[in-house]
């Protein structure tokens, strides 16, 4: 069984905001991002994590946004490489609406959860649902996860014991927390 763990995505980055795709490429966070992580630090500073540690994946927007979300709240951020992005090979850093699709899609993230599955060259969500298995099969302290939108929903996905055919059925979200413990999840945010 998976210790309790808190799970955050990283905060809106310029590439969010303008529809790319991001797979292990890299943006900033923007203003909001950087608000967004402001958020979670909030939300996270009243629970106590005195016995968490914090693991991160090493890309940028993630790390910057654990420096925000646990300042004072944690001694050290670790990263760990299983809990990058999904890859997505020839389509990283393309508008989704690029990507001639034959119909037309909205830009929200749930919207685009097939192309990160067929994305040419790209992980798959086999091979990231095997990456994110071997790391909480690894966990053996409470943890506060730092990591990416596809990333955090597989993450939960596995521990809530879901088939991999319902990811889109988890909700996503930036500037909030997911708290999950004993086979349940709790979404944590600002006002709620």
């Amino acid at each position: 069984m998976t210790p309790p763990v808190y799970v955050l995505r990283h905060g809106q980055t310029e590439w969010n905001a303008q529809h790319r795709i991001q797979g292990r490429l890299d943006s900033p966070l923007t203003r909001l991002g950087r608000a967004q992580a402001q958020q979670q630090r909030e939300i996270l500073s009243a629970r106590d994590l005195r016995d968490f540690q914090v693991i991160c994946s090493p890309q940028g927007r993630a790390f910057h946004t654990a420096s925000i979300a646990l300042e004072g709240l944690a001694r050290a951020i670790h990263t760990d490489r299983r809990l990058s992005e999904i890859a997505v090979g020839e389509w990283e850093g393309l508008r989704r609406n690029a990507l001639g699709a034959d119909q037309p899609m909205d830009e929200s993230e749930e919207s685009a959860l097939d192309l990160y599955e067929r994305a040419p060259g790209g992980e798959g969500f086999a091979a990231l649902h095997a990456r994110c298995a071997e790391f909480l099969a690894d966990l053996r302290r409470p943890s506060v996860l730092v990591t990416h939108g596809i990333t955090s929903r597989m993450l939960r996905l596995i521990i809530l014991g879901k088939d991999i055919s319902e990811i889109g059925m988890l909700p996503g979200g930036q500037g909030v927390v997911y708290h999950l413990e004993d086979g349940e999840m709790n979404r944590l945010s600002i006002g709620a």
